[in-house]
């Protein structure tokens, strides 16, 4: 018995047969559903991770100093690192489970679409051996699905290259929504690493792909890019957007003081408050002894 089969690539086979059977034999439905089902049950270890990464943001200055303090004693750091994080309720493992999460997902699809969608005899013989005997049969007669969606054909790459970089710039968003400013220039240097590496690598993979898988990773971002903005808003993305750069510019010149206030005139630096009102002269009598 194969662990991977039994686990990740018989199941995940047999919900995308089924929900394509259920959705009237429309495969880019049944993915469509199945990336919303994963992204819901991956839903409590994405806000976590948000969270975290907003409170990683908060803590730089304070690791910065501890690798300042304890740079030549890396045990020390360690320690003074991992009490740091206890005191904020944070783990950097939190941070890229969900990620990690991902890449099984993103074998197992790969490999079930192409099992689901053989047109071939062998193919299908190929994926009997993966759907559970229990399946009505109903369901087995309408196999294989209808690789039709759009303009794509699910078991083929996109031939206009549309979900490539639909892939590429929904992943640079969601990368630059969760790239908080920070003082450390190490983080800084591997962020923008990140920002630009990981969107031509997911976009150029999704060139040799099946566009079914490119179909998934897309919908997925565009829900996690909904999710994040409601947890920690628009992020490192904000100052690149006119509205909200304009935004915090507005408000940061309401916070500051203005001129007049506080009994100040803006242009001489006089006060311009009325003076204070004199206490009346107490005449003092002479007492005759």
């Amino acid at each position: 018995m194969n662990p991977w089969n039994t686990l990740v690539l018989d199941p995940m086979v047999n919900v995308l047969v089924g929900l394509s059977w259920v959705l009237f034999s429309n495969f880019g439905l049944a993915i469509l559903v199945f990336t919303l089902l994963v992204r819901l049950v991956l839903l409590p270890l994405t806000l976590r991770q948000l969270k975290a990464s907003k409170v990683m943001s908060v803590i730089s200055p304070q690791m910065k100093a501890l690798q300042q303090r304890f740079g030549k004693d890396r045990a020390k750091l360690q320690q003074e690192t991992m009490a740091l994080y206890k005191e904020h309720g944070v783990s950097p493992v939190g941070c890229v489970m969900p990620m990690l999460l991902q890449m099984p997902v993103l074998f197992g699809l790969y490999q079930a679409i192409n099992l689901a969608l053989a047109a071939v005899p062998e193919g299908l013989m190929n994926l009997s051996q993966h759907l559970y005997w229990w399946l009505p049969q109903q369901l087995l007669q309408a196999i294989p699905p209808q690789s039709r969606f759009f303009w794509l054909d699910l078991g083929r790459p996109d031939p206009f290259f549309i979900l490539p970089v639909l892939v590429g710039a929904s992943t640079w968003v969601q990368s630059k929504m969760s790239t908080f400013s920070t003082t450390d220039s190490q983080q800084e240097s591997m962020n923008r690493m990140t920002t630009s590496m990981m969107p031509l690598m997911l976009g150029y993979t999704t060139v040799l792909f099946p566009s079914g898988l490119a179909l998934y990773w897309v919908i997925s971002n565009v829900i996690g890019v909904a999710v994040q903005y409601f947890v920690t808003g628009w992020g490192g993305l904000g100052p690149l957007l006119p509205w909200v750069a304009k935004s915090s510019a507005t408000g940061a010149i309401d916070a500051q003081p203005q001129p007049g206030s506080n009994g100040q005139d803006g242009r001489r630096g006089r006060r311009t408050s009325a003076p204070p009102a004199r206490r009346p002269a107490v005449r003092s009598r002479n007492r005759r002894s």
